[in-house]
């Protein structure tokens, strides 16, 4: 099992590439006729970290501006995570080390 800081890191990855995935999708879309946008809606997990539905807008629309913005939070969401992560491995290798 992983560590309480690694797996809420891994949730946090998680909803980041769901925002990946949907600001992607929003945009490969902009052309179409109708498209209703899509959006993330993350919620605190039952255990910790996060959980992700995603969501369609009522009305049909675009909008470049949230979506690219969208992209660059959702990456660096990823990078946070991430960096927390191989953190909390670098730190159980240290603990793992000290204890044998």
């Amino acid at each position: 099992m992983l560590a309480v800081p690694a797996s809420t890191a891994v949730s946090g990855m998680n909803a980041a590439q769901a925002g990946l995935r949907t600001s992607a999708h929003n945009i490969a879309n902009l052309g179409t006729e109708g498209f209703r946008r899509q959006h993330v809606v993350a919620a605190e997990g039952a255990h910790g970290g996060v959980t992700t539905t995603v969501n369609r807008s009522d009305t049909a629309g675009a909008s470049l501006e949230t979506d690219v913005v969208g992209l660059l939070q959702s990456k660096n969401a990823f990078l946070a995570n991430l960096s927390v992560f191989r953190t909390s491995d670098r730190m159980m290798g240290s603990l793992l080390d000290i204890a044998a």
